[in-house]
């Protein structure tokens, strides 16, 4: 029996994937399973994950089910007692594993680790861009409003945590556990993370350090800030379902700083239109933000209008100094 599983969801990243498995099979804790799903991949991923030749690997293979059915599979596969979401693109530090699970044994009322992330292009390269995310005393709104908790790749879990918010889910005629919503393309993280908080008992607590290296890539899925709002609304309206306490608390803050940090994502995607239009919808849901974050929040205005009045070259001449210093 392995301590902890790592979970890696593999669809069409032949470009990113073997890095990823590098950075997993390079921990520093060694007591692990890395366990692949290959969820419908078309290109050369599968073949990829294939050359890998550790027994530590595990493959898993299933029609396209998304991120979240991936990740879902993979959970109900793990035989370890502690869960880590690895994407396929995404890297980590080395000693990320350790250090989490470390920190898990430390306290037996935590059930979520996470730490800081710092964000890589297509080719590795630093973006001058980390995420410093509040470490204690997190509570619902916490992560409501700001998620501290970050990204897929950042947190490190109980296995108990997902049993204890798993649901029946239908597929095909057959019922089976969920952890994460199928139904979400985006989104999927913070509406687990939600339901987590609000519906159990067990607490999230950060590390020092950026352990995560998140890749941003260019048009990828998470460049459409669009359609990432229409899923953040859903899961809005589901959190209302269950926890309306919290939306009359601090609801339209939560909106306020979401459509801030789309802002942000579009004004680095060179979508000037859409960070003007999401500062824009910020500041009319929640005027506080300026006040609790005047220096970011005006800087994400600054830019995302100099993005749509600008030609792009010129832009992104200063976008350095008007995002990576904020």
């Amino acid at each position: 029996m392995v301590s902890a599983s790592i979970i890696m969801p593999v669809y069409n990243v032949e470009k990113y994937v073997a890095r990823s498995i590098q950075s997993a099979l390079a921990q520093t804790y060694k007591d692990f399973e890395l366990v692949l799903i290959i969820d419908g991949s078309k290109d050369s991923s599968l073949a990829i994950c294939e050359s890998f030749n550790d027994p530590r690997i595990r493959i898993v293979k299933q029609e396209n089910r998304g991120l979240a059915g991936a990740r879902n599979t993979g959970i109900r596969e793990a035989k370890g007692k502690y869960i880590a979401l690895l994407d396929s693109d995404d890297l980590w530090h080395e000693q990320k594993l350790e250090r989490h699970i470390r920190h898990l044994e430390s306290n037996p009322k935590i059930g979520v680790s996470y730490s800081g992330s710092v964000f890589i292009d297509d080719n590795d390269e630093l973006l001058g861009v980390s995420m410093r995310p509040k470490l204690y005393d997190i509570t619902a709104a916490h992560i409501f409003c700001r998620n501290p908790v970050g990204n897929g790749s950042a947190p490190v879990f109980r296995k108990q945590v997902f049993v204890d918010i798993g649901y029946p889910h239908s597929r095909n005629s057959e019922i089976e556990t969920a952890y994460f919503n199928e139904s979400f393309r985006f989104g999927e993280d913070i509406e687990c993370w939600m339901r987590i908080a609000c519906n159990s008992n067990w607490l999230f607590e950060g590390i020092e350090g950026n352990l995560t290296l998140y890749r941003i890539v260019s048009g990828g899925l998470s460049a459409n800030t669009e359609k990432m709002y229409e899923f953040w609304q859903r899961m809005y309206k589901n959190v209302n379902g269950y926890a309306p306490e919290l939306i009359s608390e601090c609801g339209e803050k939560a909106r306020a700083y979401q459509l801030r940090y789309y802002a942000r994502r579009a004004v680095r995607e060179g979508q000037g239109k859409a960070a003007v239009s999401h500062i824009l919808g910020a500041l009319r849901a929640s005027p506080m933000i300026l006040f609790e974050e005047p220096r970011k929040t005006i800087i994400t205005a600054a830019a995302a209008l100099l993005s749509w009045v600008l030609p792009s070259m010129v832009y992104r001449k200063i976008e350095e100094l008007v995002l990576t210093r904020s």
